[in-house]
């Protein structure tokens, strides 16, 4: 918790008060009367106790847990609702995209931005402000009547989720001191943010056949409300001590270049690599990333200070953070959209395909700390990309007839459990041995590069689909689609488990370990 200076200890106070010099006793005119003594030290008592005053942890993780869970249920839940929407405001195959683009792409671009803004400003008042705005936005969404109403909501709402994110991870990590109990407590937090990905599809299809696809954002309104009331009166305040300004520059300058970026793969599905509207939006979002580096090499305050990348713990780990994002970040897009598309699953049969995959994520993730301890976190996160990896091949041999214990059940199970073992190890590594100042920018930018690997895998993902299936909607042309998705991914999951096993610290250097 931040001590000021003018928050020293009350008999402190008192000893210079009460026993000054004698020389200076003499000279003096006027003596503090000792009431007055009296009343300053009581006042300060009191805020000495207040400032000591702290929650139960219990209370901490819950509550970080909860936010959590708000911000990766949103990246979700509105997959199993796209066709409704479609339907409803007329958006286009693009359009669709873009809902969930709008949201990701807002949420990685200002990540860095939000962990930065709790170290400086204080967490507890970052996470109220983000859920906040995170629950604003959710309002406006689900009472959108345009197309470019609702995007505009899931941008905004992707920057709540940016302020709120990394300060759940902070607040959780500055609550539980490092070691066991630290990597159960992130344990939980990882579980119960996969497991928000995993009821997505589940709570998306319920809300969308009882009630209709704006609940599936109006739902985030009276939940976030509670928080935010816990919040306020449990969260105690912490931050890093010092009053430096934000990079702001910085954080539009990525943000810009990852929604150009993402812009220009989605051109790629209608005009192709070479067509003006595809590389100008490419180029120029490529500019906007160099001139962000260049930026945050030479600003006294960076973003994202480049220095942090020269720790292997933390370059490791964030880069298998990003390729495993780009491809775990779209399954459920393209899950959801096989069975409704594909297999005419109903919305809400669809949610409970996925439930299976659900229970394995957090499993996968309650279970990691313990194999962490035994194996370290390096075999462990490599493991658990292997496994996403089968999963992916697996679901590679998709079907137009496909059953639905051997086309997503059995594959969906292996992929997340493989998720879940993977994605503890990657974040305490990440965070590990970060001093007061770079906990929640170092929260954030794990937190970015899932989320900024995932919004351009989803883009190029869609746009490989897109070029398999052809002009074609048909069952069989759309599967083709989703097959090269699954091939594409178990490539790329493949390479990431390469990268862990090589890259990240062992267990005989500066690994993380949940026994240590």
């Amino acid at each position: 918790m931040l001590e000021s200076a003018d928050s020293a200890s009350p008999h402190a106070h008192r000893t210079e008060e009460q026993v000054p010099d004698r020389t200076e006793v003499a000279d003096r005119t006027e003596v503090p009367d000792r009431t007055e003594v009296a009343a300053r030290t009581e006042a300060s008592d009191r805020v000495s106790g207040a400032r000591r005053f702290t929650p139960p942890t219990w209370l901490v993780v819950a509550l970080a847990c909860a936010g959590q869970f708000l911000v990766v249920l949103d990246v979700s839940v509105v997959n199993v609702a796209l066709p409704s929407v479609r339907a409803d405001l007329g958006l286009t195959p693009a359009g669709l995209q873009w809902v969930v683009n709008a949201y990701a792409i807002a949420f990685a671009g200002f990540l860095l931005l939000g962990g930065r803004a709790g170290d400086l400003w204080g967490r507890k008042r970052m996470f109220l402000a983000g859920l906040a705005l995170f629950t604003l936005a959710s309002l406006g969404g689900g009472l959108a009547q345009a197309d470019w109403q609702l995007l505009a909501a899931r941008a905004v709402q992707g920057l709540g989720a940016a302020v709120l994110a990394p300060s759940t991870l902070t607040l959780l990590t500055a609550a539980v001191p490092e070691g066991p109990a630290r990597a159960r407590a992130v344990a939980t937090w990882t579980a119960v943010g996969a497991g928000g990905g995993a009821a997505g599809g589940l709570v998306g299809g319920l809300l969308v056949d009882v009630l209709n696809w704006r609940w599936v954002l109006l739902i985030n309104v009276p939940v976030g409300a509670v928080v935010l009331i816990g919040a306020t009166l449990w969260l105690t305040e912490s931050r890093a001590g010092d009053r430096r300004r934000p990079d702001l520059p910085g954080a539009l300058l990525v943000t810009a270049g990852l929604a150009l970026l993402a812009y220009g793969i989605v051109q790629t599905e209608a005009r192709g690599w070479t067509a003006p509207a595809t590389l100008v939006p490419l180029c120029a979002g490529a500019l906007l990333i160099g001139v962000f580096l260049l930026v945050e090499s030479r600003t006294a305050d960076p973003l994202m200070p480049l220095g942090l990348l020269r720790r292997r713990a933390v370059a490791a780990a964030n880069a298998a953070m990003f390729l495993s994002g780009s491809a775990l970040f779209c399954m459920w897009y393209f899950m959801t959209l096989y069975a409704q598309n594909v297999l005419g699953y109903s919305p809400l049969e669809a949610g409970f395909a996925l439930v299976p995959g659900s229970f394995a994520v957090i499993a996968g993730s309650k279970a990691a700390p313990r194999l962490m301890r035994r194996l370290g976190a390096r075999t462990v996160a490599g493991c658990g990309a292997l496994m996403s990896a089968a999963g992916f091949a697996w679901q590679s041999t998709m079907s137009v007839h496909g059953a639905y214990v051997t086309a997503i059940m059995i594959p969906g199970v292996l992929m997340l459990l493989g998720a879940g073992f993977s994605g503890t190890p990657l974040a305490s590594l990440a965070t590990s041995g970060a001093a007061p100042g770079e906990a929640g920018l170092l929260s954030g930018l794990i937190n970015t590069s899932r989320t900024m690997g995932g919004s351009l895998g989803l883009a190029v993902m869609s746009t490989i689909a897109a070029s398999a299936s052809g002009p074609l909607t048909t069952p069989a042309a759309l599967t083709s689609g989703y097959v090269a998705v699954f091939r594409t991914g178990t490539g790329v999951l493949l390479c990431g488990a390469l990268l862990m096993f090589l890259w990240l610290p062992g267990r005989g250097e500066r690994a993380v370990r949940a026994g240590r």
